[in-house]
This record gives structure tokens, sequence and C-alpha cells, in this order.
């Protein structure tokens, strides 16, 4: 069972570590370099995962998953590492990547773009199974919706047994909003993010939603997945839980922040 309180507290210092620095004993660090399709999060732990220091910027240089701009990602990597060496003075060097599952084509670009902006990769998963590091399930589908896809992981007795990710996910929500009121994208996705508007919007993007759900549904065997765990910048969405659950006929949780609960996992798997 998921320890909801746990979670949030571990989170919510991370998000804070965007603004404050927390001290590091040792000097050691993890570091968990997440590349999204809508941002990119480098995530700065200590050797026994405590959160130290975290940058993310707004970007648009994957599409699905999949690097399209080599060097726009390499280039915001670098300038985020280098903020990050500043406020910890030091020089950040191991990290972890991860990919959508099932994107593992993919993995030589993810490592080019974070070893060209001078990192060295220890280590790299798929983002769902990053997400269960924070959250530490046995038995369950953690489901990661980021910018372009969603993603998913089967857990029994603690091991992923299988894994699936579908183009499907927030830039989605995004495109139906910018045609519900006739507005440019970046004009949608700040809509999305308003809190005061989400009871007004979950409306309109129910049915991407459902397909979301859906995609879950269809790659889970409902006798024996009882609980769905959401994460994912997408999941911020007010009452996309209540649509999950409804969709699926599995009970949905997600935590009070799920933005950053995969770059979270990514560095705890970071090995130094």
């Amino acid at each position: 069972m998921l320890d909801l309180e746990r979670v949030n507290s571990l989170i919510g210092k991370v998000e804070a570590s965007e603004h404050e620095t927390f001290k590091s004993a040792t000097g050691r660090y993890k570091v968990g370099v997440d590349l999204g399709t809508a941002y990119i999060v480098i995530v700065v732990l200590d050797e026994d995962d405590n959160p130290v220091a975290c940058e993310k910027r707004a970007a648009s240089v994957l599409r699905d998953g999949v690097v399209v701009d080599y060097t726009g990602a390499m280039r915001i990597v670098s300038e985020l590492r280098k903020k990050l060496d500043e406020r910890l003075d030091t020089e950040l060097v191991n990290c972890a990547i991860a990919m959508p599952a099932g994107t593992e084509s993919s993995v030589q670009t993810h490592r080019y773009v974070a070893e060209g902006a001078g990192f060295e990769v220890t280590n790299v998963l798929d983002e769902p199974s990053a997400a269960n590091a924070v959250y530490q399930i046995e038995n369950g589908v953690v489901v990661d919706i980021g910018g372009g896809t969603t993603g998913l992981a089967v857990l029994k007795d603690g091991k992923v047994v299988s894994t699936a990710d579908e183009p499907t996910g927030g830039t989605h929500l995004s495109l139906v909003l910018s045609g519900n009121f006739h507005v440019p994208f970046e004009e949608a996705e700040a809509i999305k993010q308003d809190y005061a508007r989400h009871k007004e919007i979950l409306p309109v993007v129910r049915p991407v939603i459902e397909k979301m759900a859906s995609i879950v549904k269809d790659n889970i065997d409902l006798d024996t997945v009882d609980t769905i765990y959401l994460c994912g910048g997408t999941c911020n969405l007010t009452g996309i839980e209540t649509i999950f659950e409804k969709q699926t006929g599995i009970r949905t949780i997600k935590p009070k922040d799920p933005f950053f609960v995969t770059p979270t996992g990514i560095a705890m798997n970071c090995i130094l």
C-alpha cells in the first residue's frame, strides 16, 4: 500500500528545493535527468535520497518521449546543470536517466544529451519503474502521464512484470483546449495549468483522459491489479483520478504533487 504521507513529504521537499538549497553532509550527490515532452527536470539528492536541489525548464525538444532537437535538449540540460553546480558549489558528475516504457531505442540519444552536458550516465531505467522508487509499492500499476505519452509498469511482488507506453499525454489535452476555446496552444497550456479552471475544463478534456485510462485498462489484467498509482505532470489535473477510477473500475491514487515523482525516482537510481 502506498504511504501517501511519506511520498507527499518527500516530493514537497523536492519542490521546495527548486528555490531552497539543502545541505548534504558528505557532498556526494545523486542526480536524475528527466527529459520530458513539456519540461526538462534535474533533481539532486544526497546519498541517503534526501532532496538537495532541483531545476526545471519548459521545453519542446522531445516528441512522444523521443528527442527531436538534440542541440536544444543538450543546451537546456547544460544550463540547468550549471545552475545546480553554482548552487552547490561543486561539479555534478554522475546521473541516471529514464525512458518512457517501450522506447528503449531512444536510450542512446538521451544518453548523448546528458553526456553532452557533462554528465556521466551511470544508470538507465524506464519512467514508471523510476516512479516506483518513490512509491515503493509491491503490487499494482504505476501510470506515468507526461506531456507526450501515457506509460505504465505493472508490479507484482515488487518486480516489474510488464510495461507499456502510448503517445497520449498532456500535449493532447492542450490541443483539445486550444480547439475548444479557439486560443493558441501556449494559452491552452496556461489554462490547463490554472487550478481555478480545472472544474471548467474537465468535461472538455474528459474524452482524452478516458483514452489514457483505456490505454491502462487494455494493458493490465483486471483480475489481478487492484490499484492504479498515478504520477507525471498531467496528473496535476484536478479530478483525473476520478475519471480513471470510473473508466477502469480500479481504485486510483495520486499524490499531492505528481510532477516531481518520476525525476525524483530517477535520481534515487543514480549509481555513485
